[in-house]
């Protein structure tokens, strides 16, 4: 019986973990996707990172709501959900801005 309910709580679980990988996913192919566009536009590092707001808010938002649903189900507080989210965010966003300003340099 124990395994029984072990194995339907890890089922349960899945979907939410599916749902921050497909968002993972999206938000960042959505990130690498503005790169090569805005260097060619040779955008500010600024403008770039407003592209990258504009571009990408939905998939942001489906990132966000799969983090937060996930540490919710993992009994986080509302609080740490979202700071959990937040610091998801920025280290994809942070990893592609490097990633712009390294190829947006002269020489």
């Amino acid at each position: 019986m124990f395994v029984a309910a072990s194995l339907a709580m890890m089922l349960a679980a899945a979907p939410s973990a599916d749902a921050v990988g497909a968002g993972r996913k999206e938000f960042s192919k959505c990130l690498s996707a503005q790169m090569q566009p805005s260097l060619d536009r040779k955008l500010s590092l600024a403008d770039f990172q407003s592209a990258l707001k504009s571009a990408c808010a939905d998939k942001e938002a489906a990132f966000r709501a799969a983090i937060v649903a996930q540490d919710k189900a993992d009994k986080m507080s509302d609080a740490e959900a979202n700071s959990d989210a937040d610091d998801q965010i920025s280290e994809y966003v942070d990893k592609i801005t490097s990633e712009y300003e390294d190829s947006s340099r002269p020489g």
